[in-house]
């Protein structure tokens, strides 16, 4: 059995062996330490290559497009993040870029490289460090702020233009489902286990003296 110390009150506790389907909860707080998804690299893999292809169109396809007095125009997230760079707006810019583009890419592209290493196990050393980087990544991925603003932007121009959806618009509305998808179905721990394969280490602790076990359910 593995020991396991739990996020929000930090007691160490012995986590048995979890149907697939399972989960652990904390013996003191309740809060779930673990889950055992039934399919823990199938399914994540085929939902991050979804979001991955969903990523491209919404960065190169026009979001909407505005017409009003014979004239019409369009945009992307990219080509919008540049046209305010060069109205001055820099720092806007360079948020809305980081946030929309930057960090959402790079978390996918994390996240498709270690699913792919540590499907035929021992998976290489370097998972662990892209395992850290997409962590880091994830809270920065604000895909739904951004389409929040851009729900608000529609209803305030409404009136002034016509607002036709592009197909960036649809695919910023999937990334916004997929990228949550993909946080539940994947699970770190099984990925750690088999970089710790790959390193070497020593498996997990079988037990501890002091700690207890967590509640296990179906």
């Amino acid at each position: 059995m593995e020991t396991i110390a739990c996020p929000d009150c930090d007691l160490l506790q012995c986590l048995p062996p979890l149907p697939l389907g399972g989960k652990a909860r904390c013996a003191r707080c309740g809060t779930t330490v673990a889950t055992q998804p039934r399919d823990p690299i199938g399914r994540p893999l085929a939902l991050t290559l979804a979001a991955a292809i969903v990523f491209v169109l919404a960065n190169t396809t026009p979001l909407m497009g505005l017409s009003a007095v014979g004239r019409h125009a369009s945009t992307t997230i990219i080509g919008g993040s540049y046209d305010m760079w060069l109205q001055g707006e820099r720092i806007t810019a360079a948020i809305v870029a980081f946030c929309a583009v930057i960090a959402p890419g790079s978390y996918l592209l994390f996240m498709l490289t270690v699913l792919l290493a540590i499907r035929r196990p021992p998976a290489p050393a370097w998972v662990g460090e892209l395992l850290r980087w997409a962590d880091a990544m994830r809270p920065w991925s604000m895909k739904e702020v951004m389409l929040l603003g851009i729900l608000v932007a529609l209803i305030k121009i409404a009136e002034l233009a016509k607002v036709e959806p592009g197909i960036g618009m649809y695919a910023v509305g999937a990334l916004v489902l997929l990228l949550p998808a993909i946080m539940v179905t994947f699970d770190a721990r099984e990925a750690w286990r088999r970089v710790a394969w790959a390193s070497g280490g020593a498996p997990p602790a079988s037990g501890a003296r002091n700690a207890t076990f967590p509640e296990a359910t179906p």
